[in-house]
């Protein structure tokens, strides 16, 4: 009895149905733990170029030395360090075409930063709904082979003269295997989704408030070149 209600026999006796769900689930789950650890690998060295950029910039080199070093290594800078350098590219592009209304500069500069703001939080939060569906979706696929499952097992016990638990059980087992499946893929992509969501909400507010910062930045040095002008 112990044999034949283990995992692996009941789905190799299920209905195709069935086999058909498990499978799906099975990919899902596959699919969701890949996307779980490539997005801990991409937070976390979103976190360290943002750690590293940021010391930099506060550590007293000009605006000028660290938008070359931007773009000498473009390839290899962070979200904070892009966003700093499309504002950087957009103020001298417009100081180049002798704009020197300090508003005009500003606001320049920082429509730029926020395009790029956006681009790279929809970089970061790539895949993030992907397991946001999983967790709302997969239980619902496994009840579906559950239900199914159940149905199969009925309907094959309703040739029998005389039903018994032993008779019933591996139908009922073999069904209720594909809910478990189901929350076995959910439960990991919903916890994975609410941790991203809790460290990309805190990427970007650490971007939204550079950008404030870097922005204060240009505008002191606008005023300091417009009462030295004077």
């Amino acid at each position: 009895m112990n044999h034949e209600l283990s995992i692996i026999p009941l789905l190799l006796n299920a209905s195709w149905v069935v086999k058909a769900v498990v499978l799906i689930l099975i990919g899902m789950s596959l699919a969701s733990w890949t996307t779980i650890f490539s997005k801990l690998l991409r937070i976390k060295r979103v976190k360290s170029q943002n750690d590293a950029f940021d010391k930099e910039f506060w550590s007293g080199t000009s605006l000028n030395d660290l938008y070359a070093a931007a773009l000498r290594n473009a390839k290899e800078t962070g979200p904070m360090e892009r966003i700093f350098a499309s504002g950087m590219r957009e103020f001298q592009k417009l100081r180049e075409r002798r704009v020197n209304d300090a508003p005009t500069l500003l606001d320049g500069a920082r429509r730029a930063m926020r395009a790029s703001y956006q681009r790279e939080l929809d970089a970061v939060e790539a895949n993030l709904s992907f397991l946001g569906t999983v967790g709302s979706v997969a239980p619902y696929v496994g009840l579906f082979g559950t239900v199914w499952g159940i149905m199969h097992a009925f309907t094959g016990l309703a040739a029998l003269e005389q039903v018994t638990l032993a008779t019933v059980a591996p139908g009922i087992a073999e069904a209720l295997v594909a809910t478990a499946i189901g929350l076995f893929a959910a439960i990991p992509a919903v916890i994975g989704y609410n941790r991203f969501a809790h460290d990309i909400d805190r990427v970007a507010n650490r971007l939204e408030t550079f950008i404030e910062e870097f922005s204060n930045i240009l505008q002191r040095n606008l005023g300091a070149q417009s009462a030295s002008g004077h």
